[in-house]
């Protein structure tokens, strides 16, 4: 979320930034069990997809090498959670030559001093 006043992002309880591909690791879905146990426990979570996290928003995602399983249905689960608050990098869409419009989800993109901004003013981070 942000703050339409300021246009700065609000703060959550808990921030996690998910950096890693949907396939081939397992850390951005343990990112995304993270976050959605945190919430069920009443934490108000927002999630920031930078880096090759953002290829788990894009729409029309399949399983992956192996039969690896897509990050898609636990993305679906996280408005039943109430975590509404997603950020994304704009340098990280741009350099992927994507938009807000290939992304499965609505996110707010993020320049790279307001990405700064928000991780100094979270309380608690967690990297996956």
């Amino acid at each position: 979320m942000t703050d339409v006043s300021t246009s700065r992002p609000v703060p959550q309880d808990l921030l996690v930034v998910l950096r890693h591909p949907p396939h081939g690791t397992h850390w951005l879905r343990e990112g995304l069990d993270v976050a959605l146990v945190a919430a069920a426990f009443g934490q108000r979570v927002g999630l920031l997809f930078q880096g090759d996290g953002i290829y788990a928003l894009l729409k029309g995602q399949q399983a992956g090498a192996l039969g690896q399983k897509g990050t898609h249905p636990q993305l679906a689960m996280l408005e039943m959670y109430d975590i509404e608050t997603l950020w994304v990098s704009a340098r990280g869409l741009n350099e992927r030559g994507l938009s807000t419009d290939d992304l499965m989800l609505p996110v707010v993109p993020l320049e790279a001093s307001a990405v700064t901004e928000l991780l100094q003013r979270h309380p608690h981070t967690l990297i996956f």
